[in-house]
């Protein structure tokens, strides 16, 4: 997305997939343990009521705890720094970066089609927000992509570790750069 584009109007490709199977009711199950999405999204696109969260059966893990968010990139170079970054502030335990998704998004009136790398970031929800204002801070778009969703469920050590590798910023409140 060259010139500084805004991807947060519609989600890059691989974002839309990920998102568009949510949507798709005979998929739901597949989707809900493949994305580890949120009960209550996903009982929307079902039509059932939402069941209240609770901690998982002895695993301590508070749902809605540890967010993944996700950010668009112009390139892979861009992704790796902005990564590296993110991971070295503490402001997330991990990045994965899903290269060469296509995102199709209008942008200053006109239907634009560019190739992009997808940063999948998991972190604690309650950095989301210093997260986003960092990114913001660094990327080169002019209007950067930063949705998070949380994570309702998930292998229990995993998400354990997420917050012990963030643990520190979230209690200093030292997030930002």
């Amino acid at each position: 997305m060259r010139g500084g584009r805004a991807p947060a109007v519609l989600l890059g490709g691989g974002a839309t997939l990920l998102l568009s199977f949510l949507w798709m009711p005979a998929l739901l199950p597949v989707a809900s343990r493949v994305l580890l999405l949120p009960r209550a999204l996903l009982s929307m696109a079902s039509g059932s009521p939402p069941s209240q969260p609770s901690p998982a059966s002895g695993s301590g893990y508070v749902p809605g705890s540890v967010s993944a968010a996700f950010v668009t990139c112009p390139n892979e170079k861009v992704a790796k720094e902005i990564a590296r970054a993110v991971v070295e502030k503490r402001l997330a335990a991990c990045v994965n970066l899903i290269p060469q998704i296509t995102s199709i998004y209008e942008w200053k009136g006109k239907i634009e089609e560019d190739s992009e790398v997808l940063m999948m970031i998991k972190t604690q929800s309650s950095l989301v927000p210093a997260l986003t204002d960092f990114v913001r801070s660094v990327h080169p778009y002019e209007v950067a992509e930063v949705i998070a969703l949380p994570v309702e469920q998930g292998n229990s050590p995993y998400l354990r570790w997420v917050r012990q590798v963030t643990e520190s910023v979230s209690d200093s409140g030292t997030a930002l750069p």
